[in-house]
Parts: C-alpha cells; sequence; structure tokens
C-alpha cells in the first residue's frame, strides 16, 4: 500500500531542523565525545566521525588539513559524512585531494510519523523480538554478520552496556529459532527526529518482507515514543521499500573515508 505523505513546510526547512537539532547539537552518546574544532564538529571514541562543518568564510584546506593530522596522528580511521546540501560548493573535491575517498552515496530519508497510517504488514512465519539480553545481542551479531557479510562483533561494545537502554532499540527478526534479520532505532531524548540504522536480512530471507515488518515496528515504537520524524540513510536497494511505506528523500548522504 503506498501511503500520501504531505511534510510540514519545505525539505529546506525540515534539513535545517535536522541540521540544527542532530547535526550541529547532536544528542550525547555512549561511547563517544565530541569537540568543536575551528569550524568542524569531531566525534571521537567508539566511532570517529565529523558529522557537521560550518566551513563558509574559512581557511577551508587548512580547517580539511587540521582533521587530517589530528586523525593520522590518532592512528584511526574517520569518516566525513557529506550531505548534498552541505556548504560550500565544492567540498567533496577539496576532501579529495586531501585524501578522503567515498563510500556509496545513499539516500537521506524521513517520515512524518503523524501525517497517514503506517503500513505493518506481515511475513509468514516470521517473529521480531527486541534485544533484551546477551543472547539476544548474540542473535542480532549473527545475523548482520551473514546480512553484512562482514564480521559484526563490535556491537558488543558499542550495544552491551544499552539494552535496557530507552534511547536505543535493538530488534532482530526470528524463522523459527534462526535469527535473519535486525535492525536498530535510536532515541534521542528531548528531539523531534529518530533513526533507523543497521537494517539488513540474510540473503536466504530477503523479498519475504522482513525488512519491512522491521522499518514498520520500529516506526510505531518511535511514534508511541513521541517522535515526529523518522529518519535513515538508504541505499539504493532500501530506497523504494521506504517510499511505498510514507519515507521522502530530502537529500543526498556520502560517507567520506580517510584511513591512518
Amino acid at each position: 500500500m503506498n501511503i500520501a505523505v504531505n511534510l510540514p513546510g519545505t525539505p529546506s526547512r525540515i534539513l535545517r531542523q535536522y541540521d540544527a537539532e542532530m547535526r550541529a547539537d547532536p544528542p550525547p552518546e555512549p561511547g563517544v565525545s565530541r569537540t568543536w574544532s575551528g569550524g568542524v564538529l569531531r566525534t571521537t571514541g567508539l566511532y570517529n566521525c565529523i558529522g557537521y562543518s560550518a566551513l563558509a568564510g574559512a581557511d577551508i584546506d587548512r580547517e580539511i588539513a587540521t582533521q587530517v593530522e589530528f586523525f593520522r596522528t590518532l592512528g584511526q580511521p574517520v569518516e566525513w559524512k557529506l550531505y548534498g546540501h552541505d556548504q560550500p560548493v565544492g567540498l567533496a573535491d577539496r576532501l579529495a585531494r586531501a585524501g578522503f575517498r567515498p563510500e556509496e552515496t545513499e539516500h537521506f530519508m524521513v517520515r512524518d510519523l503523524e501525517d497517514g497510517q503506517i503500513e505493518d504488514p506481515e511475513s509468514d512465519g516470521i517473529t521480531l523480538a527486541q534485544v533484551r539480553d546477551f543472547a539476544g545481542l548474540q542473535d542480532f551479531v549473527t545475523a548482520s554478520s551473514v546480512a553484512f557479510d562482514r564480521d559484526e562483533s563490535r556491537a558488543f561494545d558499542a550495544f552491551g552496556s544499552r539494552l535496557f537502554d530507552p534511547t536505543c532499540a535493538l530488534q532482530v527478526a526470528y524463522d523459527g529459532t534462526l535469527p535473519v534479520a535486525t535492525g536498530r532505532l535510536e532515541l534521542p531524548p528531548g528531539r523531534a527526529f529518530a533513526s533507523l540504522w543497521g537494517g539488513g536480512t540474510i540473503p536466504s530471507h530477503r523479498g519475504r518482507g522482513i525488512y519491512r515488518a522491521l522499518v514498520a515496528a520500529r516506526a510505531w515504537e518511535a511514534l508511541w515514543r513521541g517522535y515526529r520524524y523518522l529518519t535513515v540513510d538508504a541505499r539504493d536497494t532500501s530506497r523504494p521499500i521506504l517510499q511505498r511505506l510514507g519515507f521522502v528523500e530530502l537529500t543526498t548522504v556520502t560517507g567520506w573515508m580517510l584511513e591512518p
């Protein structure tokens, strides 16, 4: 079922609100610290990220070089998340010249949770469960590792202490006792935006509506918790599914990686 969405205001207004609430002043997050360095907001800890910058009128190349030096001295990789509406124009070219390399460009999408019914599809024989203990976290890691074809054991460090954290919800889809798909929901307090992360289904169970079911379940959770918007960085394969669930693309987002 397609759901008509009428976002209040223009996409640019929603992006400005998102930038102000979630990028320029991101909510506290366990295991990381944030520091302004010149016109760059730097996140370090469990992961390293530059999620926001205000470089207009600054010596842009010098500011980028400062970040390169910092993370190379630290000896750790960093991702610079560049959104399609970020300024100045040409920032991607400057990052490339500084040694950053682009990953896959994704679609930054938003769902107004107060606008229209949220589709709640069923997938035969599949049950969804929230992770509440170590066994559930092990199932989350197992399914994620198979779904993304990489070792996802870092989830033990990232989420082991957050199983009862009200700002985070991990979900696993089961076919009987077999964990077949995962998803994460971040619920930052005092913000209008919740967000979806880590949605993946193992190859043998794709095409059965499991991904849609996990999105719908997390959307209902976010709505019940009082959030207005639900965001996601969607790959090309997920974009049409999310559109059918009422998500609208606002811009693109590309991770630019710098390896030590």
